[in-house]
């Protein structure tokens, strides 16, 4: 089933991340950027992690998920190193009516975090339905480079597709 590409404005709003391993202080990164509110719900955490808490970035509860958690959460990503937990955030975020991202299991998700590219005042996103993230990040890197190199190879793209639907 094909997702719905959508930006959202997580500005000021309550984003509950579960887990605080590698994959998870990705995702929070990402949700910082946004201007997010974090809050990590995770007995250990990496030392980034550690390092956005001590500094008051994010909000970590220093335990195991327990039902009721995602309260006042806009957005939920399951980041644990365990399944099940993952999958009990994602029954609760649905209960909720709350999106989610669940890292190991894309059919699990009701969302899924695009590889993004920023400059300027553009964006581009790439995704592949959460099937294949490390090609979504080769395009995101390519992309990237390119656009920060002035885009010539993007824009080129561009013209010949133009020039293939106009016939020419």
């Amino acid at each position: 089933m094909r997702g719905f590409p959508l930006m959202l404005r997580l500005a000021g709003r309550t984003c509950v991340v579960v887990g605080a391993g590698r994959v998870a202080a990705r995702k929070m990164e990402k949700l910082l950027r946004a201007g997010a509110r974090v809050r990590v719900v995770s007995p250990e955490a990496v030392e980034a992690v550690v390092e956005w808490a001590r500094a008051g970035v994010v909000e970590w509860v220093r335990r195991p998920y327990h039902p009721g958690d995602l309260h006042d959460a806009w957005l939920v990503v399951a980041a644990s190193n365990r399944t099940d937990v993952n999958r009990e955030v994602a029954r609760e975020a649905n209960e909720r009516r709350v999106w989610v991202n669940v890292v190991d299991d894309a059919d699990t998700c009701s969302c899924m975090f695009s590889a993004s590219v920023h400059h300027r005042s553009v964006t581009v996103s790439v995704s592949t339905e959460g099937r294949h993230p490390g090609l979504a990040r080769r395009l995101r890197e390519a992309l990237e480079q390119d656009l920060a190199d002035g885009g010539n190879r993007f824009v080129s793209l561009l013209r010949q597709e133009k020039s293939v639907q106009e016939g020419g």
